[in-house]
């Protein structure tokens, strides 16, 4: 995430309802962490994020990273600064692929909420379309997609009891939960132009299956939530943003991940929201993925179609609440104003899956 080696995101200035009092958060985060210079630092925003805000805290010769929740609507479980730095300072001595936490805070009168302070992870993040310059042929690009899958089997057989997470999620049900939350939460976010999903969830309702097991579950794993280690070398470095890590089951994990998952012979609607390069030649497949995930767990996967459409219906969720952030006038991130019409084709989209169109 670099930008001095040409391979990170790129930030942004920061946009003015995303702002903060810059020099309190530097008073304050100047009393934790030894080292810091006298002056301020320069602040840049990661335009990436679409829940909590990512911003860019650059010191001379340190780059810091600081997460807060933005204004507005917020689902009642998201934006839990306090859980997201407890996540990774607890999984950092068993699970190194997670940055080093510095300070956590929960004084209101800093910045008006909670936030936190990490160090930044140095290395490549790949987006939509491979960086300039990077080229992958298809043996490379098989060994980088069995690789991110490789360290979501990884993180699925952390102990949660060594990494202090044991109270994190709230065990057995997990499914069902998951099914009547995300049921809940679509239609509170609802807006008059998206549907119902009605055939869907009556579906989803009648085929939910029991846990096949309860883990530590990142819960947003994809190629641009990790950091490899560079164009060089596609290992992974870290993994980012868990915010909704919890305990829950494996394959409801799997099957959010394979949701934003598109491939080369994909619609061309589902193809166009592409946000990372899973379509290139050598890449696995989406059943790919699901066997090799099964080769290396052990865990037996007898009714896929299942996880497959929650996942996308989970999509819809998370979309349909960004929109209605801003059509609610919440945010003006215009990135949010189209959301709608996606919401509209998850729908379609799990009908056709489900031999309902």
């Amino acid at each position: 995430m670099s930008e001095s080696d040409g391979t990170a995101d790129k930030t942004v200035a920061v946009r003015e309802e995303d702002a903060f009092d810059v020099a309190a958060a530097h008073e304050w985060l100047a009393a934790r962490v030894d080292g810091l210079p006298a002056d301020p630092p320069e602040v840049r925003q990661f335009p990436g994020g679409a829940s909590n805000l990512t911003y860019l805290l650059r010191y001379p010769g340190r780059d810091l990273i600081l997460r807060r929740p933005p204004a507005g609507h917020k689902a009642a479980s998201a934006h839990d600064m306090r859980r997201e730095y407890r996540v990774q300072a607890g999984l950092r001595p068993v699970f190194p692929y997670v940055p080093t936490m510095l300070a956590f805070c929960e004084d209101h009168a800093v910045l008006g909420g909670d936030f936190y302070v990490m160090e930044q992870l140095d290395g490549l993040i790949l987006r939509r379309d491979l960086p300039p310059g990077l080229e992958l042929g298809e043996s490379r690009a098989r060994e980088l997609s069995t690789g991110l899958i490789d360290r979501l089997v990884e993180l699925h057989q952390v102990d949660v009891s060594a990494a202090g997470l044991d109270d994190l999620g709230k065990g057995a049900g997990y499914v069902r939960r998951q099914v009547d939350g995300w049921i809940d939460r679509y239609g509170r976010a609802r807006t008059e132009n998206v549907p119902e999903f009605t055939r869907v969830i009556e579906w989803i309702r009648a085929h939910t299956p029991p846990d096949v097991a309860i883990c530590l579950i990142h819960n947003d794993f994809r190629f641009d939530n990790v950091v490899l280690r560079g164009a060089d070398d596609l290992r992974v470095a870290g993994v980012l943003d868990w915010e909704m890590a919890t305990l829950g089951d494996p394959l409801m994990e799997l099957g959010s991940t394979l949701s934003y998952w598109v491939q080369a012979d994909d619609d061309e609607i589902f193809t166009a929201t592409r946000r990372q390069p899973t379509h290139l030649p050598g890449m696995l497949t989406r059943t790919e993925v699901v066997e090799h995930y099964a080769r290396r767990t052990g865990t037996p996967v007898d009714d896929w179609i299942f996880y497959e459409v929650f996942g996308l219906f989970r999509y819809a969720g998370i979309i349909q609440q960004l929109y209605y952030r801003y059509h609610h006038g919440q945010t003006t991130n215009e990135r949010f104003a189209d959301y709608w019409q996606f919401v509209c084709y998850l729908e379609a989209r799990c009908e056709r899956l489900l031999g309902l169109a």
